[in-house]
């Protein structure tokens, strides 16, 4: 975090990024002293509730966060900076996002957690935009002229106010990583399945009293990962060492964290999915919490999430490589997991490596089921519509898996790879369903 001292004082000349959070009401005007190097303006924190009319001065800049501030309309400012790809606004009280306010180059957009009812038709004028957050608002349409956006690859449209959805969202060409739950539209799937899972589930309850607490593992979005142990049982007479996630229960970037949970109730066990072992009881703030199989430590993600730069694509590290043989397995496993959850009504939502464990040799464990959402898997034409957009996101996995792959000397991988990877990212209407995907993996087993 900077300082504005060390702004005033001309201490920050050169800088490409600049992150200030110091109760700000308003920009201040030396901001510009960075105007041939400043890239990337996080404003988020402070208590502003608008920009200056020369924030486009501000020519080379790329990234502006304003999450956490006063904002009730996007300025209209914003849409002059040239070179402007990414726009965040999370967590104001926006109302309104004037048409004039979004930038020509605009790739992605923060939107989650305000109060809009509407987009303006120039949203779909954008022809680079690859991602859409607008989770917790109180959107019940989109703009029609978002059908047909060449690019638009992730949208999150969960906890709004859709009664439906339009039909042009499934057709969209690039989209693979959607999330729809918390919305009227899913409501009543959701109960049920929240209901069926409750009376199906033979899950023990844990007390929050009879825990012994280790480690803090990781945080999510939605919640904090511990490790725990809990009381002896016949089966663990030391007891048993888990990973419980303890939920925040407030509005996340996928949506609202009950949605995550009725889909980690609802969906039965497989190999590949990590799963849920018991739920938590008597948690002193009334949070609820999952316990689940504690991953081996010796696992990783197996990729990072994407970067400024990737915008919806995953980040791998430069040395990460595999032979064919491993590359078909994790083919297979992940396929074969999401076979397992489209069979049983729920699209992932937000399938990609960051969110698969992985060890050389180990088979990958999926989890993250904050964007997941149900459908009626009896409904052919809306089954086929789920698994045409999460084909694809698998196909996007497929090509990165290959792209790493370290064949034997003097070969290459083979066509027949490439062919299923095109197939899967094809055309909407011409994608395999995923008894054809596993079916074309076996005929290409090592």
């Amino acid at each position: 975090m900077h300082t504005l001292s060390d702004l005033r004082a001309g201490r920050l000349t050169g800088l490409n990024r600049l992150n200030l959070a110091e109760g700000l009401t308003e920009l201040p005007r030396e901001v510009l002293a960075l105007a041939d190097t400043l890239e990337v303006l996080n404003l988020s924190g402070n208590a502003l509730h608008s920009l200056p009319d020369w924030l486009p001065e501000l020519r080379h800049l790329k990234v502006l966060f304003c999450s956490d501030n006063r904002f009730t309309r996007v300025p209209e400012v914003v849409g002059a900076c040239p070179q402007l790809t990414m726009v965040g606004f999370k967590s104001n009280q926006i109302t309104e996002v004037p048409a004039s306010s979004l930038p020509a180059r605009l790739r992605w957009l923060i939107l989650t957690g305000n109060r809009i009812e509407a987009l303006p038709d120039t949203l779909g004028q954008r022809p680079a935009l690859e991602k859409l957050a607008l989770a917790g608002n109180r959107l019940s349409h989109l703009p029609d002229t978002l059908a047909g956006a060449p690019n638009l690859a992730l949208m999150r449209l969960s906890a709004n106010a859709f009664e439906a959805f339009p039909d042009w969202l499934f057709d969209l060409p690039a989209l693979c990583w959607l999330a729809l739950a918390g919305n009227p539209a899913t409501q009543a799937l959701e109960q049920s399945r929240r209901a069926q899972a409750a009376r199906a589930a033979d899950l023990p309850r844990v007390p929050f009293s009879a825990l012994q607490w280790g480690a803090l593992l990781g945080e999510g979005a939605s919640g904090h990962i511990h490790q725990v142990a809990w009381p002896p049982t016949p089966q663990h007479p030391q007891g048993e060492a888990l990973a419980l996630k303890v939920f925040k229960g407030e509005l996340t970037s996928d949506g609202w964290p009950d949605s995550e949970l009725t889909a980690c109730l609802s969906v039965s066990p497989h190999p590949n999915l990590i799963g849920v072992k018991g739920l938590l009881q008597g948690h002193p703030q009334g949070r609820d919490g999952l316990f689940m199989p504690l991953v081996p430590a010796d696992h990783q993600a197996l990729a990072g999430p994407p970067s400024l730069a990737s915008c919806s694509r995953d980040v791998y590290p430069a040395d990460r490589a595999w032979p064919l043989r491993e590359a078909w397995q994790m083919a297979h496993d992940t396929a074969s997991a999401l076979a397992h959850l489209h069979a049983q009504g729920w699209m992932h939502g937000d399938f990609y490596a960051h969110n698969l464990m992985w060890r050389a040799g180990a088979p990958l464990r999926l989890g993250d089921f904050g964007a997941a959402t149900p459908f009626d898997e009896a409904d052919t034409a809306q089954a086929g519509r789920m698994a045409a957009l999460e084909v694809r996101a698998w196909g996007h996995f497929l090509h990165e898996l290959l792209s790493h792959v370290v064949p034997p000397a003097g070969a290459a991988v083979p066509e027949g790879w490439w062919s299923l990877h095109r197939a899967c990212v094809g055309p909407v209407g011409q994608r395999p369903g995923w008894a054809a995907v596993l079916q074309h993996l076996q005929a290409l087993r090592p």
